[in-house]
Formats: structure tokens, sequence, C-alpha cells
């Protein structure tokens, strides 16, 4: 090949390369382990159209608090809990944003009959009368769960049924493979093969978990940190919220 032609096809080659004027970034991001299933389809997408790359930690408020106090991050998808611990909450700049929110449920081993949970007292019955009830409780979703209990009077009485899950994805794999009777936690987790939602908390037991978005404060790029933070509240990601089980905003 001529000096003329390769010259050419560099031209040719350079042409066809994308251009771009920003830098790419790996971002440290934290986020509440509920949110693993949404996040994990949503930040390839954010990576293709960014070329940013995204180092996910996925964890329970307790751990959350813990890395955001002593360890550099560049944003956080976290539970609203980690934000009211003083010390977690000056790790971040600005006013935190409202990301995307979700309820309670119980969960049985899909195919087998579903509990009556409609009114306060059915669902107490129900809890009552299951062998096994798998729970996570070292988490702000878990701890609301705990509180559920105690406010149907319960919490000694279902102590020795409840088997204690390593995390939240575990919930829902205990009940379909039958070591647990039911499963209690935030109803998107419980959205998994094997199992089938018997439905969310009745009336004034039901509440929302709410996931917050903040860049941090010694973020090495806060606008590509906000870049991810503004693509969660795209139509686009709130379609893949929806999808899996998950109230954006």
């Amino acid at each position: 090949m001529d000096k003329l032609s390769i010259a050419a096809l560099g031209l040719a080659i350079a042409a066809m390369a994308p251009i771009t004027t920003v830098r790419a970034f790996e971002l440290k991001v934290l986020a509440g382990g509920s949110m693993t299933a949404s996040l994990k389809e949503l930040a390839p997408r954010f990576e293709k159209a960014t070329g940013h790359k995204l180092d996910i930690t996925f964890a329970a408020t307790p751990e959350l608090i813990k890395m955001a106090t002593s360890g550099p991050f560049d944003l956080g998808v976290v539970p609203v809990d980690v934000v009211k611990n003083d010390g977690a909450r000056a790790k971040f700049a600005g006013a935190p944003e409202n990301i995307a929110r979700v309820g309670y449920g119980v969960a049985v081993k899909a195919g087998a009959p579903k509990p009556d949970i409609s009114t306060p007292e059915a669902f107490k019955a129900t809890l009552l009368k299951a062998q096994s009830i798998a729970v996570f409780p070292s988490s702000a979703a878990g701890a609301y769960v705990q509180k559920t209990f105690e406010r149907l009077g319960i919490a000694d009485q279902i102590k020795d049924k409840s088997k204690v899950q390593a995390a939240p994805g575990a919930i829902p794999q205990a009940v379909a493979k039958g070591e647990a009777e039911l499963g209690i936690f935030l109803t998107n987790v419980l959205l998994a093969p094997g199992v089938e939602l018997a439905g969310p908390f009745p009336g004034g037991l039901q509440n929302e978990l709410v996931f917050i978005g903040g860049v941090a404060a010694d973020s090495k790029d806060a606008s590509a940190a906000k870049a991810f933070l503004d693509y969660l509240k795209t139509p686009e990601a709130a379609g893949v919220f929806k999808a899996k089980g998950v109230t954006p905003g």
C-alpha cells in the first residue's frame, strides 16, 4: 500500500471514530441492595451512552453508612435512612433527590395457596400460622418489617420461626426452595423466579421505602455523577423501574 493509500485509510478511520470532548470516568457508586435488579439493567445503558464506567457496591443501610463515612465514593442511590445519619449526610453535596420508592409485601412459593393478608387482623393470623418466615432484618427495609411485627404485637411469638437471610435476594430464594413458607420484604425484591406475591402489606401497615440519589462532596467528577442521577429520572429509567416493581420518583 502506498503512502497516499495509507493516509486515506487513516482519514477514513478517523472519520468513523466518535468525536468526544468529554473525559470518561469510572464512578464509584453506593447503592441499596434492593435496587440491584434495576441498576444492573440501567448501568450498562448509561455506560454505553456516555463512556463512563460505574463501579456499583450494593449493600444494606448499616454498611452503606459505614462506606459513606469511611471511604471515597462519587455518588449514592441509597435508602433515605442513610442520610438520616449525620456523618453520612455530611459526605453528600447539596440536597439528595428522590429517585424511587417501593412498598412491602409477602411472597409464597410459586403454586402454593396464597394466604389472606387483606387486613391487619388477617395478616397477623397468617404470620402466626406460618411455620417459617424468611426475613433480612439488618437493613432499613428489614427494620421496618420487624417494626410491623411489633405493631401487630407478635414479635416475640414469631421470633423462633424467623429465618434470617444473608441478603435481600436470599429471601425469595429461600421461599422458592421451600426453606421458608413466607418471605417478607420490599415487593420488588420478592418479584423473583420460583415465588409469587401473595399481596402487599394491608392498610396502615403499608409503607414505602424511599431511595434518594446524591453526589458525593468529594466526587472526582461531580458532573459525571450528576449525569447518572439525571439519567435515573428519564422515561427510559422509569420504564425499567416499573418493570422491576419499583415506583419512580
